[in-house]
């Protein structure tokens, strides 16, 4: 599994659309055959930066994802919002997706 997780930094004044404005990338990456997971939060210490979490069934997904047409057009509205360029890392891992943690489990209700 290619997994890629990605900082966002965007401008104060844009922060309220970043979510609108990345909506159209989000729905077609999701609908993409080798998309395992495409996820945004943000963080509580930086209101203005978004982390996207996203992984691909393998390498060829991931680069399929990379050339399309949706991925063209966001980079090119995202260029106009961001404060800086994103930070990113992108891994190969085993597995095919999220694992359950070991160390914590619910309590009884």
């Amino acid at each position: 599994m290619i997994f890629i997780a990605v900082k966002f930094t965007v401008r104060s004044a844009e922060r309220d659309n970043w979510l609108p404005a990345v909506e159209p990338f989000t729905l077609a990456t999701r609908q993409e055959p080798g998309n395992l997971f495409f996820e945004w939060s943000y963080s509580v210490e930086n209101p203005d930066q978004f982390v996207l979490l996203e992984a691909f069934a393998s390498p060829e997904a991931g680069e399929a994802h990379v050339k399309s047409e949706h991925f063209a057009a966001a980079m090119e509205g995202m260029a106009g919002l961001v404060a800086r360029t994103p930070e990113i890392i992108n891994v190969d891992v085993p597995g095919d997706g999220w694992s359950l943690m070991a160390e914590l489990t619910p309590r009884g209700e």
